[in-house]
């Protein structure tokens, strides 16, 4: 098969587009053919030896995929060969083939195309998660959403305004902030020309219910002091590089909470509630409710030109990788 190979942790653009040996389906586990694969920050943390967890090598990064079933290890059920499904795989997405555990694979409607299910198995299935389950935001509530152009943070945006609240989209442009407002945000704020906390304050006097921040560096503790009282704050990532130091004297003046979200290890604690989060949001996609936006979609060889785009926030949205470009 085709993959991308990450041979030692490193830059990216020494990732190599090879041939390599078809992947073994055994027990309890899905072979997908895979026919897109999303492109994640994370992965290229991972190519760079800089996530928390380090892959034997050599590796194949990706971590989400869409395709079609072509074969079943013993003991799976409820799938067939040839249904269409998406996956979360950790890494060996970037592939023509993927092996995925049966509890991280999930069936796909045929209104979802595979590069629209690709691009928001990570993205949706985090913010959701975030949302619903840790924050349980409310129909009225304000929300703020940090990067809000980016992936987790677009979807983020989207779902917020699904869900009833009042979103406020922060990013760094105003293009970036235009396609938030396009995707539902009530208000926005270009964090590169005014001062994060001072325009919240000014904008917002009754505070925030819920933050989402996958960014961190220098914007977290201006989001945390803007919180309402019994507000929440989700620290999803940190993309701008740097691990923000919480004072927690605000947590307990307003009393806060700090809320970690990590979608892949809930989907491996709790596969059947997040297996049901991904079929309503394949579903809302389905009946158009949900229109994640990809910018473009490339062949899989120019994975590590896309890795390299990422990581220097040139991406709105998502970017998709296709088996067949």
């Amino acid at each position: 098969m085709k993959a991308i190979l990450c041979h030692a942790f490193g830059p990216i653009d020494t990732l190599r587009y090879e041939d390599t040996d078809d992947p073994l389906c055994g027990p309890g586990q899905v072979l997908i053919e895979v026919m897109a694969a999303g492109v994640n920050f994370p992965d290229a943390l991972l190519v760079r030896g800089e996530y928390q967890s380090k892959p034997p090598l050599p590796f194949i990064p990706g971590s989400e995929v869409a395709g079609f079933v072509k074969a079943l290890g013993v003991g799976v059920q409820g799938l067939s060969v040839g249904d269409r499904v998406a996956a979360f795989c950790g890494t060996g997405g970037y592939a023509t083939q993927a092996v995925v555990p049966a509890s991280h694979v999930f069936p796909l409607p045929a209104q979802v195309p595979f590069t629209t299910a690709a691009g928001m198995v990570v993205t949706y299935g985090t913010s959701y998660h975030a949302l619903k389950d840790r924050a349980q935001l409310c129909s009225g509530e304000r929300l703020l959403v940090l990067g809000a152009a980016g992936g987790v943070g677009l979807a983020a945006v989207e779902l917020g305004k699904h869900l009833g609240a009042t979103v406020v989209a922060a990013a760094s442009t105003p293009a970036k902030l235009a396609i938030a407002t396009a995707h539902g945000a009530d208000d926005v704020l270009d964090y590169s020309t005014v001062d994060l906390r001072t325009e919240l304050k000014r904008r917002f006097a009754k505070g925030i219910d819920v933050v989402v921040d996958p960014v961190g560096g220098d914007f977290s503790e201006a989001a945390l002091r803007s919180l309402a009282w019994a507000g929440r704050y989700l620290v999803v990532g940190f993309t701008a590089g740097r691990i923000p130091a919480i004072p927690s004297n605000l947590l307990l003046l307003k009393s806060a909470a700090l809320l970690g979200v990590l979608w892949g290890a809930t989907l491996k604690a709790d596969p059947i509630q997040q297996a049901a989060n991904l079929q309503i949001l394949f579903s809302l996609v389905a009946n158009g409710s949900l229109t994640p936006f990809i910018e473009s979609v490339q062949p899989l060889s120019e994975a590590p030109t896309v890795l390299t785009r990422l990581m220097s926030r040139q991406v709105t949205g998502k970017i998709v990788l296709s088996m067949s470009a």
